[in-house]
């Protein structure tokens, strides 16, 4: 079920956990627990930080929060009645001591934490280390501290000077900080970032995500987009970005604490395809540079030999490779160079022709894949320029890469990937146009066009989000059904192949995915009486297939087939020969992934669940596969 109430911890930028406490508690204590509730996002760092008498006390650590906890028995910390914390999901800088946050400004004045991505930091670092700012780490995030004291120390009211700060910083972010000056004052703001305010008697809180402080209330106030919050022990303040009065949601928690973890989901699977939007969104964020021409920040590969390819392979495993059988019509049609798509287990042991002027393409949610990172060290020794698609900074996939593309999608919990699937279609889309951009394949007008098309994508798989119940009710016909068939064309097919695993993987059922054209020569005998058959319709605007496909609905009907199709919401064509018609955003061929693939994980995550089975940890799988 989803939950009762929408709230900012439902969607995520960057997967930190953010928790921030003014009140009569022990801060430290406070805020670790309510960092240790947040674990479940993932994480490579942990820090607190409180105010004693007019100083700012610190413990940081790369690595879990025991680490912390055995840096705070090392240097324990003196009581404090206000406190701010924060997990680290890396993605400007590694996994390391001096990058974890709260960042402390460098006159000592303010601690500040922040989840999300700071597009415009590097000229701003510049600014400030010309007027003699010394950076403590590689992070985007210590430049708002370090603005922030920069303000404070000018005389500046702490709310304003936030305000002033945010006003500058491009991008999404959610940033807690505190004065040393002022130790019973915590002041927050958000854009496109989760931030939340837990609101108790005589204490309030300040986080990422409700779970942060559930143990100690359940009322809380769901901040709005460009909002900051001023929060002393009794009064909560919440203004917009120029300091006018803002209207904020007050809501109840109805969920208890076992719940907490996962925002009110039953299972973190049916959270992370609600995240969907975000998280594909975040992907796409901050990839122009101000002359309107697609940058990859993290592909440092020269133009000229991105030029010379004439071969790109894509290899992964599982879900990712399905991502990259997507990602080929793509890349070819807007790149015209020849793509292949190889499973990584296979790769190295087919021996392949790989030169040095192959572009190598591997795809990763964990970065930690054996069977592709062996593809990789094979790439590599033959030569060929690689590059990494992955989720996770810092692991060995992208560190043995040429280059990388972070989907920043957060942590996927779920052993069975959802957004891991869409946000590598996403990130090799990218990857597509800026190869377009760099070999003059396509004009700066044509890309930006594609651009925009692909940024307009978030706010429909909202919309497909919103309308599921159908596809909940369908699982519930088939909670006894042995064998589902998949059906689709071009980037249907590989949809098709999603679709069909996702029930393999959670539910246990016989489920196949085929090309729709293929059914004449073998797969139509596995059609029966009643079988259920998802067929993914090609847009309108490409005829031929879309002409083809309703043939082969009729076809499998014909021989007793239940037709599940999805379809564009204004083809009627569809209609004579569907038994149920679930309806799709109005998008391009190579964009329709990105919303069909959505009922599908839907259905198969209904569907285990309904069979009692466990959706999150399936049976005989593991998240991560780090063995050949």
């Amino acid at each position: 079920m989803r939950p009762v109430c929408r709230f900012p911890g439902a969607k995520v930028t960057r997967m930190c956990g953010i928790i921030g406490y003014v009140g009569p508690r022990a801060a430290q204590e406070v805020v670790v627990s309510g960092l240790r509730r947040m674990e479940y996002r993932g994480y490579d760092s942990a820090g607190v930080a409180v105010v004693v008498d007019g100083v700012i006390e610190y413990r940081k650590k790369a690595g879990k929060i025991t680490n912390l906890d055995a840096e705070i028995v090392a240097n324990p910390m003196p009581e404090a009645t206000i406190g701010i914390g924060h997990t680290r999901w890396a993605t400007h800088g590694g996994p390391t001591d001096y990058n974890a946050h709260p960042h402390v400004s460098d006159n000592g004045r303010i601690a500040l934490i922040h989840n999300g991505i700071i597009e415009n930091f590097a000229g701003l670092r510049a600014e400030l280390q010309a007027g003699g700012v010394s950076f403590r780490s590689e992070t985007d995030s210590e430049v708002a501290a370090q603005l922030l004291g920069r303000e404070v120390a000018q005389g500046t009211d702490l709310a304003d000077a936030l305000r002033a700060v945010v006003n500058r910083l491009k991008g999404a972010f959610t940033l807690v900080a505190m004065d040393a000056q002022e130790p019973e004052r915590l002041v927050a703001a958000r854009r496109n970032s989760p931030l939340v305010v837990g609101v108790g008697e005589g204490e309030n809180f300040v986080a990422s995500d409700v779970a942060a402080f559930i143990e100690f209330t359940r009322n809380a106030i769901e901040l709005g987009q460009d909002q900051l919050v001023d929060v002393t022990p009794t009064s909560i303040t919440v203004t917009d970005f120029a300091g006018n009065p803002a209207e904020s949601h007050p809501f109840e928690v109805t969920w208890d604490l076992s719940a907490a973890e996962k925002s009110g989901y039953d299972w973190f699977m049916r959270k992370e395809i609600y995240e969907q939007p975000q998280a594909v969104a975040d992907t796409l964020l901050g990839r122009f540079n101000e002359d309107g021409s697609l940058k990859l920040d993290e592909l440092h590969i020269p133009e000229a030999e991105l030029r010379s390819i004439d071969k790109i392979i894509i290899v992964a495993c599982g879900t990712a490779y399905y991502a990259g059988m997507v990602a080929k019509y793509a890349i070819e049609h807007w790149t015209r160079i020849a793509c292949e798509v190889e499973i990584a287990s296979e790769f190295r042991y087919r021996d392949p022709i790989i030169t040095r002027t192959t572009l190598v393409v591997t795809l990763s949610q964990s970065g930690e894949t054996a069977d592709t990172l062996m593809a990789i060290r094979h790439a590599r020794e033959q030569h060929a320029k690689v590059i990494a698609i992955c989720n996770t900074n810092g692991a060995t996939i992208p560190r043995e890469s040429d280059a990388v593309i972070y989907t920043h999608a957060g942590p996927e919990i779920g052993v069975a990937s959802t957004k891991g699937f869409l946000t590598q279609v996403a990130a090799c889309y990218l990857l597509g146009l800026y190869l377009a951009q760099v070999r003059e394949a396509k004009y700066g007008d044509e890309i930006a066009a594609i651009m925009a098309e692909l940024a307009s994508t978030p706010p429909l798989i909202q919309r497909v989000l919103d309308g599921l119940e159908p596809i909940k009710q369908l699982a519930a016909k088939y909670i006894n059904q042995q064998s589902v068939l998949f059906l689709g064309r071009h980037v249907g097919y590989p949809v098709a192949l999603e679709g069909a695993l996702k029930l393999k993987e959670i539910a246990y059922l016989h489920a196949e995915g085929f090309p729709a054209g293929e059914l004449k020569h073998g797969p139509i005998a596995l059609v029966d009486e009643g079988i259920p058959v998802f067929v993914v319709v090609p847009p309108q605007g490409r005829d031929q297939l879309h002409d083809k496909v309703i043939s082969n609905i009729q076809e499998v009907r014909a021989r007793g087939a239940f037709t599940i199709v999805l379809a564009e919401e204004d083809d009627e064509e569809v209609t004579p020969y569907a038994d149920v018609i679930f309806r799709l955003p109005k998008v391009s061929t190579l964009m329709q992934p990105l919303v069909a693939t959505v009922p599908l994980q839907m259905f198969a995550c209904e569907l285990a669940s309904l069979k009692g089975y466990d959706v999150d940890q399936p049976r005989n799988l593991a998240k991560s596969v780090t063995v050949e």
